[in-house]
């Protein structure tokens, strides 16, 4: 069951009290498709099984783009959820899809959570994937995968912030374990690939990270093979120049670009991922976020 999932092998075989692992409320299921219009964007496929749930689109800043706020009833991860998660963005359909409040992971007594996310985008077209924060709680114990391909003259904006407990209750790096892979790949292949992986009690002191107590992660991708790499990165890393520590760099094979930052706590990372996330929508889209 965890064969794949290294770190998670001595949860798998613990069963949750309550809903087995799967059953009714803990599989849950999201699939989006975007399509382009004339002149537009439009949400051409939806389904949403709990604890997922949309209310069609909304507006978006750039004309010919749409938006989706994903929302979910459940409050929160819970032990034992399945999470998958499909969107799919078609030939020059420009979509944003962000959720609706941050995403509580709770702690777990038995068993873990995953959540698969696969994004596509064909051909000319552009996703902005931005959820909102996740909070790690005591005893949390999550595997987040993201697999994002990119067509031809396609892009994409991916962003995650990560908040390693309740702060205001001192509450610092008490989950058992968080592992989050990202790969991206393009019309010739392989692109990129990038890990996180943190476990306190097997790292020891991880409130170390970049220097300050309770750091809070922030990383955004931003995938335009493409376009102009370096440029980009110039761009991206002025943006972010704040009170946060925060910087940017080319992705292998000139893929794009990545923007790192950390900070003891969260206003200051999602200032800074907001303010990269708005400057790459300029430079790919011609407008805002």
């Amino acid at each position: 069951m965890a064969a794949d999932r290294p770190g998670f092998e001595a949860y798998a075989d613990e069963s949750p009290p309550g809903p087995s692992v799967g059953a009714a409320g803990t599989d849950g299921r999201l699939e989006l498709e975007f399509g382009a219009t004339e002149g537009g964007t439009a949400l051409v496929r939806d389904y949403a099984r709990s604890p997922f749930h949309v209310t069609g689109t909304l507006p978006d800043p750039i004309d010919r783009a749409t938006a989706v706020c994903v929302q979910s009833p459940a409050g929160g991860i819970a032990q034992g959820d399945r999470r998958a998660v499909d969107v799919s963005v078609g030939p020059e359909a420009v979509a944003r899809v962000t959720t609706g409040s941050a995403t509580k992971v709770f702690g777990m007594d038995a068993n873990y959570a995953t959540e698969q996310v696969r994004l596509t985008v064909e051909r000319g077209g552009h996703l902005d994937w931005r959820p909102k924060a996740s909070i790690l709680k005591a005893g949390a114990r999550l595997d987040r995968r993201l697999d994002l391909s990119v067509g031809a003259a396609a892009s994409a904006i991916v962003g995650s912030i990560v908040v390693p407990g309740r702060l205001a209750r001192g509450e610092r790096y008490a989950f058992d374990r968080y592992r989050a892979a990202v790969r991206i790949e393009g019309p010739g292949g392989r692109l990129a690939t990038d890990r996180t992986d943190l476990a306190p009690d097997e790292q020891g002191a991880l409130t170390a990270i970049g220097g300050a107590e309770g750091i809070v992660l922030g990383d955004l991708y931003v995938v335009a093979p493409d376009g102009d790499a370096d440029a980009l990165s110039d761009r991206l890393h002025a943006a972010v120049d704040g009170p946060a520590r925060a910087g940017a760099s080319t992705l292998p094979r000139g893929a794009g670009v990545l923007v790192r930052v950390v900070a003891p706590a969260a206003d200051p990372v999602r200032t800074a991922i907001a303010a990269a996330h708005d400057a790459a929508r300029r430079s790919l889209l011609g407008g805002p976020a």
